[in-house]
Parts: structure tokens; C-alpha cells; sequence
């Protein structure tokens, strides 16, 4: 029979050490999630029906609040989200609904920013516009509202929901995420995960391999909003 070979200190002290970053890594994303999830919101609204003889669909997206004030806050999206669309609403922490409006769209960038007169909402930091290439590789996280209608149909309720995945590549004014990006989430906020810093916004994915998704890069969202809503220090 042979000896079993015990393994030494320095052994579990490796093993040891390893588990407590990745605890240390969880709790980094965990805090991540609660500090972004009270800032992010649906998007609900009535666009141009498919079937002719319906009068609108109904359909949803995702935002994230990036200034409030006096007037009501703000709130950034995708363009092509809510192209068309009338009587927009947001839900705020899954419970409250207002009304928005639309007050500045780029179909080039696909960025959109909708305004509505609730105050006092929570915000969320966008992280600097420097290059990314150094976090290729890092885990991400996406706060948004998949299908929320179908959660509704099946009586699950409201709520935000987080995806995790990667960043994969810096490709020509996009960000290769492997996020799942599905109908609802667009328009959500993609962030790094141990640190929360908002890197991109969720826009799109490849139809025939859905693990592959796309996010507008933060530098282009931070132009995009210095020059529509420059007043609030953007």
C-alpha cells in the first residue's frame, strides 16, 4: 500500500490564502450589487405593434439614474430601446412607476437620456473614460430586467436581476462581454464586479451565439452626456 503523503503548513496556508480572496472577491461584488441595484430601473412603454391589427405593443428596457435635482432625475438608456416609443414610464426600486420623457437621443452612439420629475433618486457614478485594455479579463456584472413580462405572466413578480460573465475583448466602439444580453436589459449598466465601477451600458448580442454580448463603452457615454446634459458636471 502506499503512503499517503500529508500535505505541509505552507501547503494550507496557500489554500487558506486562496479562499480568502475569493471571499474577499464575493464580498467585493456583493457590495458592488447593493451600492448599484437602488439606481437602476425599467423602462416600460408602447411601441408600433408587429401585427398590423393590433393598435401598440408593449414593450421594456432597462436604465440607470446618473443625475437627479430640483428638476427630477435623469436617466441613461439605449437609443434603440426606446425609438418610437410613447408613453414611457420607469419603475423605481420595483414598486414605484412615473412618468419620462425623452430629452436627448444619438441613433449613432444608440444612447438615449429620459428625464422624469421624481427627485431624489439614487445615482450612479460612471468610472473615467481611459482605455479599458487592462481589465480585459476581469468579472463583470450586469444589473437589468430580463423579460419582465414573462416574470409577471408566471406571478414571480418584479425585480432586479444580475448576470455575471467577462470581459472579453475591446473591440471597434464596442466592449465584447460574454453576458447573455436579453430582451429587457438593454440599456442596463455594466460594471466591474469587485469594484462597481460602471464600464459600459448593455446594448446588444449576437443572434445565433447569445453567449456573446455587446456594451457601448463608458468614453463614448460620458461624451454623449457632456454634451446633452452638460449642466450637471458631466
Amino acid at each position: 500500500m502506499k503512503a499517503i503523503r500529508r500535505a505541509g503548513p505552507a501547503v494550507f496556508a496557500v489554500i487558506f490564502a486562496l479562499a480568502g480572496c475569493a471571499r474577499d472577491d464575493d464580498d467585493a461584488f456583493v457590495a458592488s450589487v447593493q451600492r448599484l441595484r437602488p439606481a437602476v430601473v425599467l423602462l416600460s412603454m408602447r411601441v408600433p405593434p408587429e401585427n398590423k391589427k393590433d393598435r401598440y405593443d408593449d414593450a421594456y428596457a432597462t436604465g440607470f439614474v446618473v443625475a437627479t435635482g430640483a428638476w427630477g432625475s435623469d436617466i441613461l438608456t439605449v437609443q434603440h430601446a426606446i425609438e418610437g416609443a410613447w408613453d414611457l414610464h420607469v419603475t423605481i426600486g420595483n414598486r414605484w412607476k412615473a412618468p419620462a420623457r425623452i430629452i436627448a437621443a444619438n441613433q449613432d452612439l444608440d444612447l438615449a437620456l429620459l428625464r422624469t420629475p421624481r427627485r431624489g433618486l439614487p445615482v450612479i457614478s460612471l468610472a473615467s473614460s481611459s482605455p479599458l485594455q487592462s481589465d480585459v479579463g476581469r468579472e463583470i456584472g450586469l444589473l437589468g430586467y430580463p423579460v419582465p413580462d414573462d416574470f409577471d405572466d408566471e406571478g414571480l413578480g418584479l425585480a432586479t436581476s444580475l448576470d455575471t460573465g467577462r470581459l472579453s475583448s475591446i473591440r471597434k466602439d464596442a466592449l465584447e462581454v460574454t453576458l447573455s444580453i436579453v430582451p429587457g436589459e438593454s440599456g442596463a449598466p455594466v460594471f466591474i464586479a469587485t469594484t462597481g465601477e460602471v464600464v459600459g451600458v448593455a446594448e446588444s448580442r449576437f443572434d445565433e451565439e447569445r453567449s456573446i454580448g455587446f456594451a457601448l463603452p463608458i468614453g463614448d457615454v460620458k461624451r454623449f452626456l457632456h454634451r446633452v446634459d452638460r449642466a450637471h458636471a458631466f
